[in-house]
């Protein structure tokens, strides 16, 4: 024929360092709660390559769900998914999760909220691959000049928030 199959391409997240730092201290914040962020970042021939946080705005949760109106965002090419924390521990989609799905990927993190406890999922609920790279500045929080600014100021920086935002899970599966 005229038209090739294409390849199938094999989806994966990176998650910058500075990044996950930041979705993991949200999860602990918001326990026993979940917590919602959105990704922000680019996406290019299946690598889904995430830069940074927004929390969304009017977003509210409970010990089961998590969510925010979505009529609310403001218009960002770069927003490319959402991240919520389970407190069940459990970091399977629900179906909850999968019907509020947003973006290309749902990055969901299980209690106790460390880095092992991080998953990808498309809006089918296929696990993609998750993989962190380091900080390219060394993270943290810097000023107009490029300098740390508080805690981060005199220690090289290592990590800092860019924000947060997105999810909604009502424990059900």
């Amino acid at each position: 024929m005229f038209f090739k199959k294409a390849a199938k391409i094999e989806r994966r997240v990176i998650l910058r360092r500075d990044v996950l730092d930041s979705i993991l201290s949200y999860c602990q914040m918001k326990h026993p709660n979940e917590g919602v962020l959105i990704l922000k970042g680019k996406s290019k021939r299946g690598v889904i390559a995430v830069d940074g946080l927004v929390i969304p705005p009017f977003s509210h949760s409970g010990p089961t769900f998590a969510g925010f109106p979505h009529s609310f965002l403001p218009f960002d090419m770069s927003y490319v998914g959402m991240v919520h924390s389970h407190p069940s521990g459990s970091a399977e989609p629900s179906v909850t999760d999968l019907h509020n799905f947003f973006g290309l990927v749902s990055v969901i993190v299980g209690f106790p909220y460390r880095e092992e406890s991080v998953f990808a999922w498309d809006s089918g609920g296929r696990g993609i691959q998750v993989e962190i790279e380091p900080a390219r500045d060394g993270g943290g929080t810097r000023g107009a000049d490029g300098a740390p600014v508080g805690d981060d100021a005199g220690r090289g920086g290592d990590g800092g928030a860019d924000g947060a935002a997105a999810g909604g899970d009502d424990g059900q599966k």
